[in-house]
């Protein structure tokens, strides 16, 4: 199955064009469903069969405490001056792990990947 991504709302939009840039199917949620709460996000994500890309923290809150289904999430944690480390970090991952990502929440900072299966 191709790798599909689905980019919250958070996502710096020049991830997403060099995501893009590189054959990824990238939707956004800024562009396509903005304002859509946090759990209409993953409902899309699932509908879509995507790996949701976030910011946000919250999300992990919603698979591992709320039990919350998903098809898979990729949280970034980096600082405004390393978008290029993090986009560099985030296409390696991707190539490297491919659809393997999927059911799992996949934590990626410039320096260090952290991969966990989500509850069934």
């Amino acid at each position: 199955m191709p790798l599909k991504i689905l980019a919250d709302e958070d996502i710096d939009f020049r991830l997403i064009k060099n995501l893009r840039t590189k054959g990824f199917e990238v939707m956004s949620v800024l562009k396509d469903y903005q304002g859509a709460s946090d759990k209409e996000v993953l409902e899309i994500a699932k509908n879509r069969e995507a790996l949701l890309l976030t910011e946000d923290k919250d999300f992990g809150t919603w698979v591992f405490a709320h039990c919350e289904k998903c098809i898979g999430i990729i949280y970034l944690r980096y600082k405004a001056g390393e978008v290029e480390t993090i986009f560099n970090s985030l296409h390696t991952t991707l190539v490297k792990y491919g659809s393997s990502l999927y059911n799992k929440f996949t934590v990626i900072t410039p320096r260090k990947l952290r991969i966990r299966e989500l509850p069934d």
